[in-house]
């Protein structure tokens, strides 16, 4: 039994934590993104939401080729850590963050894009700072994107597959989690463990869209 849940709880942590990161990063970035001008934003913004359009095994390659024992971000994790981040549970959020956040943040920058700058302005006139504006009027005037943004990451996160694969492995126990736990039992041939997986996040991930749905 605890074998079951093993990639169920794996998964849901490796998306708890990817959506903590995520929200916070892609929040930030797209408030950044949608009130500053500067040149070269185009291309920033196209390399941000690159991860929608990239194959899973792209992003993999990519990630090993960054995080590897003879990439740069490896090498710096080998000398702080004295270990790289490849085939532990945090390579796996590492991948379910790049394939998330593109759907955080263009969720984000689309809500801050219909928010009324003139409400801002009289705040700002009634001595608010840039801090309360934010706070008390523009987060409270996007909070339907951030949830939207939220609930499409977490389900992005919780389905990951390709890059996980390539980059965090299929360790059970330490880096499988549900849809490699899918992969695996469909190629055992063992349906039933397979359907039960399957099942599992359907219902998850059908429960959260219907909660989106509502709240639009």
């Amino acid at each position: 039994m605890e074998a079951f849940f093993q990639p169920i709880k794996l998964s849901l942590i490796v998306s708890l934590i990817a959506l903590i990161i995520v929200s916070t990063i892609g929040i930030t970035i797209a408030f950044v993104m949608a009130k500053k001008q500067f040149k070269g934003k185009v291309w920033i913004e196209t390399v941000l939401l690159l991860p929608i359009v990239l194959p899973p095994t792209v992003i993999g390659f990519i990630l090993i080729m960054l995080f590897g024992q003879n990439g740069i971000l490896g090498e710096l994790t080998k000398f702080l850590f004295n270990q790289t981040l490849m085939f532990t549970i945090w390579a796996a959020v590492i991948a379910a963050v790049v394939v998330a956040f593109p759907l955080m943040y263009q969720s984000v920058k689309t809500g801050l894009s219909f928010v009324d700058h003139h409400i801002e302005d009289a705040a700002r006139v009634d001595g608010a700072n840039e801090w309360k504006v934010f706070r008390f009027i523009t987060l409270p005037l996007i909070q339907k994107s951030i949830l939207s943004g939220t609930i499409l990451s977490f389900a992005r996160a919780l389905g990951e597959f390709g890059a996980t694969l390539m980059f965090a492995g299929n360790i059970p126990g330490r880096t499988q989690t549900i849809p490699m736990a899918i992969y695996v039992a469909f190629e055992s041939n063992n349906m039933a463990l397979a359907w039960t997986w399957v099942m599992s996040i359907i219902v998850v991930s059908f429960i959260m869209l219907l909660f989106l749905r509502k709240s639009a």
